[in-house]
């Protein structure tokens, strides 16, 4: 099944993969502030730790909620964002059963037996909120310090946010859609699901992943020149809505934030790596206002669908795109170090048919590579077992920060902990905002990338 997002750099030029589907950004061209979470309260700075979980992991993958707890991840994190929300061609936040566009099952209507649940109590036939949503309250119940951000759009769900942001009306009535849906929890009702207020006090902010506003995206997505102007107005309407709210004491009443101050509501994005989709899309002095942070894209710089092999997430790389790259390019237009959070993969880009000799990279390929869920994206839990399976063949470039496998014939390209603490201390040494991974369910079953992130950023 074609699951939406990515935003890669380069498959305009070499033809959408498959691969591509699958991450929060993975397509076409390269295209948080101070809060504290977790066991994290009291260091300094408190980096951000964020981590996408998949709407649609709980099946093939089998990558549940309580996974996030066994294998210690949800200690670890200050934000967990969920993906993704979708836009209706009514420019309106909206959920249900329909295939390939929203998945009210998987969210809130899917129950749980006791092995399955956070907290080890089987769901009920007659409570209101199950799956994906209620086991995520239930695991901020364990860790109060995280927050749960909704993530709206995705690489195959940008389709309207154009028409959406078009106009002052559009704007307020699509935030306060958005806003009634998971911010105050008005669920549809479905069955005994659902209902008035059944996910109040869960989501604790917005992540807009809008791919890409004022330039090409997904061949559905609508996109104009006035999108950066309109771009801008829907941030700040979702600031001015968000925060509304938070005074208007409804937040703390359902939230259970009685006799304490305001509750704040996150507002994040996902943006390009690309200087051109930044320029098309983006004014960043203005947007970086009302934002607390934006998570940059730092993989999918080259994918499995171009003809040639090359680094997907490299710090550095002279003359090409790099997660160094892509902080200064934000830096240079206005936007603050602290709100930057780099984004790292939990998975690899491999290519087959791999000839030219060497070390593979910057060679000729035929293909994608075989892999578990799509040609030519493999989890870094399967590619751990590759370089260990005396097939493959690490290599590194440790000026760079990057590292591939090679047997020969095909080529994976990831990041693994080595590189990781490499990236890490990029964070510190930059004073950035933190980290992000996509996605979460890449990791190994005992969180080792999640690990190794972490104690870069803690300097453990």
């Amino acid at each position: 099944m074609r699951r939406r997002n990515l935003s890669g750099l380069a498959i305009a030029a070499a033809g959408l993969s498959l691969a591509a589907t699958l991450s929060p950004a993975a397509n076409a061209s390269p295209g948080h502030g101070t809060d504290r979470g977790n066991h994290h309260q009291g260091s300094a700075p408190d980096y951000k730790r964020v981590g996408y979980f998949t709407q649609w992991g709980v099946y093939g993958r089998d990558f549940q909620v309580k996974d996030l707890e066994t294998s210690g991840t949800a200690a670890k994190l200050t934000h967990l964002n969920y993906s993704f929300g979708n836009v209706n061609a009514d420019g309106k936040c909206f959920t249900g059963n329909v295939p390939g566009e929203a998945d009210a099952w998987a969210d809130y209507v899917r129950p749980l037996d006791d092995a399955g649940s956070v907290d080890g109590v089987a769901d009920t036939d007659d409570q209101a909120l199950a799956g994906n949503f209620n086991q995520l309250r239930e695991l901020k119940a364990k860790h109060p310090g995280l927050k749960v951000m909704i993530s709206l759009g995705g690489w195959s769900w940008s389709t309207h946010f154009s028409d959406a942001a078009r106009t002052a009306a559009s704007r307020k009535a699509f935030v306060s859609s958005c806003i009634d849906l998971y911010i105050k929890g008005n669920l549809p009702v479905d069955g005994t699901r659902g209902g008035q207020g059944a996910a109040a006090g869960l989501f604790d902010g917005v992540d807009i992943d809008w791919e890409w506003p004022g330039s090409a995206g997904d061949t559905d997505t609508v996109f104009r020149p006035e999108d950066k102007r309109n771009f801008t107005a829907l941030v700040h309407e979702f600031r001015t809505q968000l925060d509304a709210y938070a005074k208007s004491g409804a937040a703390s009443r359902k939230g259970g934030h009685h006799g304490r101050k305001p509750k704040h509501y996150d507002l994040s994005a996902f943006v390009p790596a690309s200087p051109e989709k930044i320029d098309a899309g983006f004014d960043v002095p203005r947007v970086m206002r009302d934002f607390d942070f934006v998570n940059l894209q730092g993989y999918d710089f080259h994918v499995s669908g171009e003809k040639t092999t090359a680094q997907q997430s490299a710090l550095y790389a002279k003359g090409d795109f790099s997660g160094d790259r892509t902080v200064r390019d934000w830096l240079k237009r206005g936007a603050p170090a602290r709100k930057l959070v780099l984004g790292m993969p939990f998975y690899g880009q491999g290519w087959t048919g791999v000839t030219g000799g060497g070390d593979g990279l910057g060679q000729p390929a035929a293909a994608p590579a075989p892999a578990t869920w799509a040609a030519g994206y493999e989890d870094y839990k399967a590619l751990k077992k590759l370089a260990e399976s005396g097939t493959y063949k690490v290599h590194r470039n440790v000026r760079d920060g990057s590292a591939w496998l090679f047997d020969g014939t095909t080529l994976w390209t990831y990041d693994d902990p080595q590189v990781l603490r490499t990236k890490t201390a990029y964070i510190r040494d930059h004073r950035l905002g933190g980290a992000m991974f996509w996605s979460l369910d890449g990791d190994t079953d005992d969180g080792e990338l999640m690990t190794a992130v972490d104690r870069g950023l803690s300097r453990r």
